[in-house]
């Protein structure tokens, strides 16, 4: 089913930017706090058009986008302002609008433009020493966080799984299955490379299958 952002309603359009801009799965107070409140119509709705994941945890929903819900993103970053809309929203739509000029003008992907906020400290430190006071892993998934650190530019920068593979040497199955995980923890994202241009063979081989579509990041929160 294909699906536009004129099927959406306004609030509809806003939580899937906001979960674009956060980058990370959002749960339902806290996704109130930094925008609209998605109630429970909504909720199915979007789940139904396959542009949402929402999951209930510890007696709440935490919602993420989907790789569909990330291309409707870029369909509604370049489809301008709906009929009737008010004051804020044209002005909010203008800046989607000069965004998507960027996006077209530098061939960068909304996956590599949006990632999760860093840490709140001061300063971040330096890979190396990030390494130095990383405890030693039990887990594999523990692992693939400390690979994770050692290699991220910065606390919730993305890095391929091409590298993240290579730094680990763990067998691809036991990687796929930590990563499918990690994906459905908070904190978490495992997404697709937008532009798929940008791949390279190594990229594509050391893609993780999460639901239909080949995942090629990873980004973690500190």
């Amino acid at each position: 089913m294909s699906v536009t952002p004129t099927d959406l309603t306004g609030t509809e359009r806003a939580v899937l930017i906001v979960l674009m801009a956060e980058s990370r799965p959002v749960a339902n107070p806290e996704l109130a706090a930094l925008g609209p409140a998605l109630d429970k119509p909504g909720r199915d709705k979007l789940n139904a058009l396959g542009l949402l994941e929402s999951e209930r945890v510890k007696g709440r929903y935490v919602h993420e986008l989907t790789d569909r819900g990330w291309a409707l993103c870029r369909d509604i970053v370049a489809a301008g302002p709906p009929p009737r809309s008010t004051g804020p929203a044209k002005t909010l739509y203008t800046v989607l609008g000069a965004l998507g000029r960027y996006l077209q003008r530098s061939e960068v992907s909304l996956a590599e433009l949006f990632w999760p906020a860093e840490a709140s400290e001061a300063e971040t430190p330096e890979a190396e020493t990030r390494e130095a006071e990383t405890p030693e892993a039990e887990t594999l998934e523990d692992r693939v966080r400390v690979a994770y650190a050692r290699l991220a530019p910065r606390p919730g920068g993305w890095v391929r799984l091409a590298e993240l593979r290579a730094a680990l040497g763990d067998a691809r199955g036991d990687v796929d299955t930590a990563l499918t995980a990690l994906s459905r923890t908070p904190g978490v994202s495992v997404i697709p490379e937008e532009d798929q241009k940008k791949l390279t063979p190594d990229d594509r081989a050391a893609a993780v299958m999460i639901g239909d579509r080949p995942k090629h990041l990873i980004a973690i929160e500190a």
